[in-house]
């Protein structure tokens, strides 16, 4: 398991864009595939989309800072592309069925923590 950590996101017309804070080598990033999942980080105050290959599975972090665009994405369910660089993207398929669930899920549940709870609760309702 890699982090991949996204430090920025814009607003494109018909899309939203995820960047990385580090470039992907063109081969890993032509082996990876979307895994249609998400995971939550309560610790880190994080959501996570799974990416992966034929041997390996690759988080991509969403901490607190790009949450309001991740709200963005619920509202107006554009799709998300995570740019991997090298001029390589790809579609985070089923992003605003899992992100809507967590957000759901997560609001009035004690096993996320409180800390996490309060800061979705801040940005999500």
């Amino acid at each position: 398991m890699k982090k991949l950590m996204v430090n920025k996101m814009t607003e494109e017309q018909d899309f939203l864009k995820a960047h990385l804070n580090e470039e992907i080598n063109l081969e890993l990033a032509n082996s990876l595939k979307a895994g249609s999942r998400m995971l939550v980080d309560s610790d880190g105050l994080a959501f996570i989309y799974i990416l992966e290959n034929d041997t390996a599975f690759y988080y991509v972090t969403f901490e607190q800072s790009t949450w309001p665009y991740l709200k963005k994405l619920l509202v107006t369910n554009k799709s998300l592309i995570l740019d991997l660089g090298n001029e390589k993207s790809i579609e985070l398929t089923s992003m605003f069925e899992e992100l809507t669930f967590l957000t759901e899920n997560i609001d009035g549940n004690s096993n996320y923590g409180e800390v996490m709870e309060k800061a979705v609760k801040e940005v999500f309702n």
